[in-house]
């Protein structure tokens, strides 16, 4: 875990105590007005961490706006990473992948695994989170994970709200919605030691769940983002921060 000691100190103490909260802008959001209201909301609201579209303006922006609110920058193509980074990001990711499903495009385990290896070699020293695209049968997702952490992932994180089809109303759809993520939580945690983060179709009621799964932490996107109220942000952000402390640290208890 030598390169995650590179991580601010909130962000490692997050991880460790199993309870990191990131809030996703959007891997596609280029929008500067609304990236800057989700992660002003996101700091006021208690996140130790922004997802957002890999673009070296944006992260200047934004790292002025919440200077004290680390960063990570999503992207697919690993040549747009070092520009962010230099611009401040302190990490990055590949995926997550929800943004291309709309449109058929696909990731399978063998272009995940090179678009990896590919960033490892131009970024070597910088941590890297890794999605496993929720498509795959979880035995498949695990084996993937193990192999991303050879290839030097740093993290790895779950998706699968694109593909839950909730039918119920209130809370029994929100579980629902979270159950594929949090069975690839469930599954990724138990193949590797590397710290997972269970993000896509999360809510306030769902969260604990990743974390009792096995998660170190959790990305939530549409939950906050979506909402048009600045103020509405903040109260989902809290609602959700308040919700973790309370599985912290069952998780790995659990497992044994």
């Amino acid at each position: 875990m030598s390169r995650l000691s590179s991580l601010p100190t909130t962000l490692q103490e997050a991880l460790r105590q199993q309870r990191l909260l990131k809030v996703i802008a959007g891997l596609a959001n280029f929008d500067a007005v609304s990236v800057g209201r989700i992660a002003a909301a996101a700091a006021a609201g208690g996140a130790d961490l922004l997802d957002l579209a890999c673009d070296a303006d944006l992260v200047r922006q934004v790292a002025m706006q919440t200077p004290g609110l680390p960063l990570c920058v999503s992207a697919v193509d690993p040549a747009l990473f070092p520009a962010a980074v230099a611009a401040g990001a302190a990490m990055v990711e590949i995926g997550n992948f929800d943004s291309f499903y709309a449109a058929g495009r696909v990731f399978g385990a063998e272009e995940v695994l090179e678009i990896t290896q590919a960033t490892r070699v131009l970024l070597p020293e910088v941590v890297l989170s890794v999605t496993v695209p929720h498509g795959l049968p979880l035995d498949q997702q695990a084996q993937l994970a193990v192999d991303l952490a050879a290839a030097g992932a740093d993290l790895i994180q779950t998706e699968g709200g694109t593909s839950a089809h909730p039918v119920a109303a209130g809370v029994l759809g929100l579980i629902e919605k979270a159950a594929p993520t949090l069975a690839a939580a469930h599954a990724i945690s138990r193949a590797v030691d590397l710290p997972v983060l269970c993000a896509s179709g999360l809510s306030d009621v769902t969260v604990p769940m990743a974390l009792a799964a096995g998660a170190s932490g959790v990305g939530v996107g549409s939950a906050v983002n979506r909402l048009q109220d600045d103020l509405a942000m903040v109260a989902a952000v809290r609602g959700l921060r308040q919700a973790m402390p309370l599985v912290s640290g069952l998780a790995k208890s659990a497992q044994h």
